[in-house]
């Protein structure tokens, strides 16, 4: 058996945690040169880089990021085996994982989340956004509890995960002071040559928008597109075009952004999924999440 030398992955996570070689040494009490050759031995026992280097500045590789979240529970129950030993018990929390797709809108998340929160048990999030093919694969290996997304697993995935529908809901079209003033009349006709920022192509939102344009025969001059949600509405927040949020959260993003609602598109609809490995959820705080999404948080408000 190949055993892990764990003073080389407490060097790598220090490091990691801190950013910098330099840095990580001193606290270490460390020459760097020593630091970088112990790193060196653990990236030789992997068999894959942890690091890339750019001159002084250091970001975790793919292989990296899961060797960290492995180290971070490591060393965070080696802090709880410390504590117990001489007497001190850690505070009880539920951990729960979650998987956030790149293109969900953070405010979804938050509002999808926040009811575990008034829980009596006290709850810690451990939130990992990526693609959402990768975050299946993080939950398929059990390294996930569930995964938050807009659309369910394809049929075609061959991993065993189960959709729970939290909701559904319409979408409102946003934008500026100045962008409402000038096409808010006649809406949703309006939007016809009108500057949009839309996600990009690979996302359920987009998809179903351009079907509701071809049907309507509305051809929106489309001014940018985004992958991450948050970008995109700085983007409207600035002016540069309308923009696209679920109807749950438009009173907060108008709020935040200092924007208005143009109306609201009900013909399409945003789903939202809860995707875990249990044909029926367990989690007292996935059980919280999915009671408050269906009674609560998708509930359609009147215009």
């Amino acid at each position: 058996m190949k055993w892990l030398n764990y003073h080389h992955l407490l060097y790598f996570w220090k490091t990691a945690k801190i950013g910098s070689l330099t840095k990580a040494a001193a606290e270490l009490h460390l020459a760097q040169p020593t630091l970088s050759s112990q790193i060196k031995t653990l990236e030789s026992n992997f068999g894959a880089k942890l690091f890339d280097r750019s001159g002084r500045t250091l970001a975790l590789t793919e292989t990296g990021q899961i060797v960290f979240r492995y180290a971070e529970e490591i060393f965070s129950l080696g802090e709880e085996l410390t504590e117990a030993v001489q007497g001190r018990t850690p505070e009880e929390r539920l951990k729960l994982s979650v998987g956030v797709p790149d293109a969900l809108p953070k405010l979804v998340v938050y509002q999808l989340l926040k009811p575990a929160l008034d829980l009596n048990e006290k709850v810690q999030f451990v939130c990992i956004e990526g693609k959402f093919q990768e975050l299946l694969g993080e939950l398929a290996l059990h390294r996930l509890d569930l995964i938050l997304a807009d659309s369910p697993v394809p049929p075609q995935t061959h991993i065993r995960a189960f959709n729970h529908l939290l909701g559904e809901c319409g979408v409102s079209v946003l934008g500026t002071e100045e962008l409402y003033d000038e096409f808010h009349e006649r809406f949703p006709q309006s939007l016809d040559g009108a500057p949009v920022l839309l996600p990009t192509q690979n996302t359920v939102l987009r998809r179903t928008l351009e079907q509701w344009f071809e049907a309507n025969c509305i051809r929106p001059f489309i001014k940018h597109e985004f992958e991450d949600s948050g970008v995109l509405k700085v983007f409207g927040q600035s002016g540069e075009g309308l923009f696209v949020v679920p109807t749950a959260i438009e009173e907060e993003v108008c709020r935040q952004y200092s924007v208005r609602s143009l109306g609201r598109i009900s013909e399409i609809k945003e789903r939202f999924y809860a995707i875990t490995v249990e044909r029926r959820l367990k989690h007292s705080a996935v059980i919280a999440i999915s009671n408050s999404a269906r009674n609560s948080l998708f509930q359609q408000k009147a215009p």
